[in-house]
């Protein structure tokens, strides 16, 4: 017997189903359908479209003059522009507004949607459609509607005439204010900051859609009082006193416009969103309360208190209808006010946002760069390693060019291989130690076992030349690769540390800038901004913009005081600006001064007298508190090693300056030197990097001669064994490590001077005898007399360029003492200021 599996269709029913379906009430039925979302969702997903047709049957039914109906060709005009998807629902429900309109104008309106329509097709046809163009369409559309419906009436004045270009004038004007409004509805545009000129469009658009409510009420309540009040409510709590007034007055006034009764609506409506603004820090309860005070002490003075009991109610129920408005609702308005708390959180979330994304950004682009510096040290490494394979070529070139052609070639090559390789193995060698190799000279053995020994020596000596030029350029392309390897390395490094200083999240100190400014105003001077960005212990960073008086110096004398008692740590100033000669504003940066300052002084002297010295020197700040001191000495004298100290000094300075690590610039300067030219060029270097706030120093000497540290009546000598930059690759840097004291010099000179007591003296200890018989602790007259001790112990000769730099370090003193104010206490720093 055959079995049949039930087989079941959707959208059929049982019958059983159907009987208990039958059997249930119709309350129940409503309730599963309900259920099933299907309505919640379609109206989740046509909202949009239903809010903006809802506006479209407001904007159609609005009037003013009881004659005029501006709205809706606007409306229409930018929802077509920018939501073409809707347009069919929105003309309809505009002329669906005008059929109610208390003086209908179906005709008018739909002529009018027509003629703007036909010129929409017109210009979509030869690709000139814009929406700049809208607002001159909607004037054009206007205008020829309502000038034709003057001409055929009866009587056709100028009365008739001025009405018909007001209209379209209006009809231009609103199409430019919905053109900034309508967007924010539309979700085309998702700035998250509100310009005043768009939220000023957005509560015209608003009061525009409350003027379709005009004559309507409910139990003698006016819906455009109520919704128009609501509406003060929402942005006197968002924006404050300013913005509730703004809003009060525009929305007044187009409901004046609409209803010339309403015109006290513009006053009331102003002064009770003033009133509720004020009183926006006590919340919902604080702000409903300035609006029922506000409008029924102007109903009482406008109308006297014959309307003062229906106005309490308007503003009962448009406050009914602000407390019922969710919270989140208000938070989604503020955060488009230029101004709010929520808004300011916003921008901080958003800038949070793109800080952490540039930072993963940047993080993934150092991984990416020392990925590739990895590949080109594993790329360098690999042909380093080939010698082998470059001696069995060069052998068997020589084995080609010679012994292929001789008869005792099988004899040599497959009889004696190991003794025929040896020989070739020595004459190379020879070669090697002795290019310019006679035949003559020639070992005999050679001679014996050979029958072109001239011929196998003049082939040798060709490929030798070749084989030479070819490692030269490998060595060329390998030393290339290493300095891309070890460049790629120090960016990795470089974006690694930015990346970390991107992820720092700023603290806004405002408490502190309000003591600051409290103080600053106790003392009679007048600040236009103060911006704390770092309070960290010596790393203090504050900018001030105050107004100055020239020849004064404020804030030298008075403002760097008063900050250096209220923070307990010297301040000083960094950074001086101008920034408004006119109203007499000057922008000044203000930060933690060193706990060292270092003085330097400079004496120098080209090789006979000559002007251009090979001799290079530079001090600057480096950042970080680091201050470097350097000397360089290029090979030779005159203009061109100047150049190249000159340029190992940049480079180094750059590549510190830029954060990357001492011994991979000082590598990385190696290279590019002896790539950059063909010759053999070199530099020595000569840099003490001193710690402004600990004096820790720190001194990379390549190729320099030793320096001196004078303390006291004490000399100590800092040295170091490297060769000069610019001469092999793998160049060793050695960096000492000292601790320098307050007044301590540091003297760093070139080899001119320290060479210049001759090979007969032992030079160290003849510089200390001359520096320890120097009395003078000032800087540069230290460097000046021992230069001119020097030359006149060489009987006035300059055999070599010499150079003197003299660094004296010692404790900072600021110019002015502290500066207290009665009452002010210390300023307090955050626990984390990252």
């Amino acid at each position: 017997m055959e079995k049949w599996n039930v087989v079941h269709f959707p959208g059929l029913k049982s019958r059983k189903s159907k009987s208990k379906e039958r059997t249930e009430g119709w309350p129940s039925r409503l309730k599963k359908r309900l259920n099933s979302h299907k309505v919640v969702q379609w109206v989740t997903a046509q909202r949009w479209m239903l809010l903006l047709s809802a506006m479209g049957v407001l904007l159609g039914r609005a009037t003013i003059l009881d004659e005029l109906s501006p709205f809706a060709l606007a409306y229409f005009a930018v929802i077509t522009f920018l939501r073409r998807d809707l347009m069919l629902p929105v003309a309809v429900s505009v002329v669906l507004g005008s059929l109610l309109a208390p003086y209908p104008s179906l005709f008018m309106i739909g002529g009018e949607l027509i003629v703007f329509y036909l010129l929409y097709r017109g210009l979509r046809t030869f690709d000139r459609l814009e929406l700049s163009y809208a607002p001159l369409m909607v004037f054009l559309s206007v205008f020829m509607v309502n000038l034709f419906n003057a001409v055929m009436a009866p009587a056709f004045t100028w009365y008739e005439l001025v009405i018909v270009g007001t209209d379209a004038v209006l009809s231009f004007m609103l199409t430019l204010v919905f053109t900034q409004a309508i967007p924010l509805f539309t979700y085309r545009k998702k700035a998250s900051q509100l310009k005043n000129e768009e939220i000023l469009c957005l509560i015209i658009l608003l009061a525009s859609v409350m003027t379709g409510a005009v004559g309507w009420t409910v139990h003698s309540l006016s819906v455009d009082h109520v919704l128009s009040r609501y509406l003060v409510l929402v942005f006197a709590l968002v924006g404050g006193a300013s913005l509730g007034a703004s809003v009060g007055v525009i929305t007044g006034l187009i409901l004046s416009l609409a209803n010339m009764s309403a015109i006290v609506q513009m006053s009331l409506l102003a002064f009770a969103g003033l009133l509720a603004g004020m009183l926006r820090e006590g919340r919902k309860g604080a702000v409903a309360l300035g609006m029922l005070l506000g409008s029924s002490i102007l109903t009482i003075y406008l109308d006297g208190t014959g309307d003062v009991l229906t106005s309490t109610w308007e503003s009962c129920a448009a406050i009914l209808l602000f407390l019922m408005t969710p919270k989140s609702f208000f938070k989604a308005v503020s955060t488009y006010v230029p101004g709010t708390q929520d808004h300011a959180k916003s921008q901080h979330e958003y800038a949070k946002r793109v800080r952490d994304l540039t930072a993963e950004r940047v993080t993934k682009f150092s991984r990416v760069f020392s990925q590739l510096s990895r590949s080109f040290h594993q790329i360098s490494a690999s042909e380093g390693a080939k010698p082998d394979g470059e001696i069995e070529h060069f052998m068997n070139a020589v084995a080609e060019g010679t012994c292929a052609s001789c008869f005792k070639c099988e004899q040599c090559w497959d009889g004696k291989f190991m003794q025929t390789h040896q020989y070739m193995t020595e004459m190379m060698s020879a070669i090697e130690d002795n290019p310019d190799l006679e035949p003559e000279q020639m070992p005999p053995q050679w001679s014996k076992a050979c029958a072109k020994t001239g011929a196998v020596l003049q082939v040798m000596k060709q490929q030798y030349s070749l084989y030479q030029h070819n490692m030269q350029w490998k060595r060329q392309v390998y030393d290339s690769r290493q300095l891309v390897a070890d460049q790629l390395s120090g960016v990795s490094q470089i974006m690694e540390d930015l990346a970390r200083e991107i992820q720092r999240e700023g603290q806004t100190m405002h408490r502190q800038e309000e003591q600051i400014r409290e103080a600053l105003d106790r003392l009679g001077l007048s600040i236009q901004s103060i911006e704390i960005i770092s309070l960290d212990a010596g790393q203090v960073e504050i900018e001030i913009v105050h107004a100055y008086t020239r020849g004064f110096d404020e804030c030298r004398k008075i403002i760097a005081p008063l900050l250096s008692d209220i923070l307990d740590e010297h301040i000083a100033v960094m950074r001086e600006t101008e920034a408004d000669r006119r109203q007499g504003l000057a922008t000044v940066m203000f930060g933690s001064a060193k706990t060292y300052e270092i003085a330097t002084g400079v004496a120098s002297a080209a090789k006979g007298g000559d002007f251009f010295s090979g001799d290079s020197y530079s001090m600057m700040e480096l950042g970080n508190g680091t201050f470097a001191v350097s000397l360089s000495d290029g090979m030779g004298n005159g203009e061109r090693a100047q150049q190249e100290s000159s340029a190992a000094l940049n480079i180094l300075e750059e590549l510190l300056q830029s954060g990357m690590d001492e011994k991979l610039a000082i590598k990385s300067v190696n290279s590019v030197l002896m790539l950059r030219s063909p010759e053999e060029m070199y530099a020595t270097v000569d840099m003490a990097l001193i710690d402004q706030y600990t004096a820790r120093t720190t001194f990379m000497k390549i190729g320099s001669t030793p320096s001196f540290i004078k303390r006291g009546e004490e000399v100590i000598p800092v040295s170091a064994s490297n060769l000069p930059i610019g001469i092999i690759q793998d160049i060793e840097v050695d960096l000492v490590s000292l601790q320098l004291q307050p007044g301590d010099i540091l003297i760093m000179i070139t080899d001119g001077i320290y060479d210049s007591p001759g090979y007969a003296v032992n030079k160290e200890i003849w510089m200390k005898r001359m520096i320890q018989e120097i009395e003078s602790e000032d800087p540069q007259q230290l460097a000046d007399c021992l230069l001119e001790r020097v030359i006149r112990y060489q009987q006035n000769q300059i055999y070599d360029d010499m150079t003197v730099v003299v660094s004296k370090i010692d404790h900072f003193h600021p110019e002015w003492a502290t500066l207290h104010v009665p009452g002010m206490r210390w300023l307090e720093r955050p626990r984390t200021v990252s």
